[in-house]
């Protein structure tokens, strides 16, 4: 693929650099449409009180997210589950804080209007959020200390999350979708672990690493994976699957020995897929 020459100093083919690109942004555009017309019914038969989608109102900071750096080769994907409300909520970008964004990832500012249905507690301010998203700092923070550059991270890992929606109960509380009734759920996540073959493809991602437990518990069943070992896409490539620790504060593998562990259980993952 040629795309795949940004990684390697040679001059990539602009024409299918632009075709990546567009695929990635046309894929994700069909999830929020998706999303966008389930949540009505998240509000009114879930604990759900507000279900809000940054990629609709922060898309213009999400799309910069895929042209910028969607077309580096990677052939990692780094998983998340779904956003929380001050990293993606903000920046439309997944584990997203906002001096991450601005700084790291280099998006540029947008003036985002907060969605009418959103949770009075938790504006959206966009990138000027002040309050930092920690899970999205050590995240981002240990990709940028191992690879290096920007460049360096994108073309050895693509970060995703699986479900866009931000979910919060009545008191603001965040909700995840394992947290809600699976019936309600299925036409939901079965967009998602659609767009997640999508990407797959478009990328020719060849490893999924699970940000968490639910995240590699998704990604198996998209691929039709069992418990353990590769899955496989439509076109029956094999796509080997596993998971990192979360790095939630609320994880106490994470907070571990000063988060040391948590460092070298991503690290390892991320160079000698040692997985365990």
């Amino acid at each position: 693929m040629l795309w795949r020459y940004r990684n390697h100093h040679v001059s990539p083919n602009p024409r299918q650099v632009m075709e990546v690109e567009e695929r990635l942004i046309e894929a994700a555009k069909r999830l929020s449409d998706i999303c966008d017309k389930a949540i009505p019914v998240l509000e009114k038969k879930t604990i759900v009180a507000h279900a809000t989608n940054p990629l609709d109102y922060a898309w213009l900071h999400h799309e910069q997210y895929l042209s910028k750096w969607g077309s580096y080769g990677s052939k990692t994907l780094l998983l998340g589950m779904n956003p929380g409300p001050w990293g993606m909520a903000q920046t439309g970008i997944p584990f997203g804080s906002t001096e991450v964004a601005r700084t790291s990832l280099e998006i540029k500012s947008h003036d985002l209007k907060t969605p009418s249905n959103a949770h009075p507690k938790r504006p959206i301010i966009g990138l000027g959020m002040e309050r930092q998203e920690i899970s999205g700092q050590r995240l981002w923070g240990l990709l940028f200390e191992h690879y290096g550059s920007a460049e360096s991270v994108f073309s050895n890992v693509f970060v995703l999350n699986h479900c866009p929606l931000l979910l919060l109960g009545e008191t603001g509380k965040n909700l995840t979708p394992d947290n809600l009734p699976a019936t309600i759920m299925k036409p939901i996540l079965q967009a998602c672990d659609n767009h997640l073959m999508e990407i797959i493809e478009i990328m020719q991602i060849e490893r999924i690493i699970g940000v968490g437990k639910y995240a590699e518990k998704r990604a198996r069943l998209a691929l039709n994976a069992d418990k353990s070992g590769p899955g496989v896409t439509k076109s029956g490539r094999k796509i080997e699957i596993t998971s990192c620790w979360h790095p939630s504060p609320a994880s106490p593998l994470s907070n571990r020995n000063g988060g040391a562990d948590w460092r070298n259980n991503v690290k390892n993952c991320l160079d000698n897929g040692d997985f365990s």
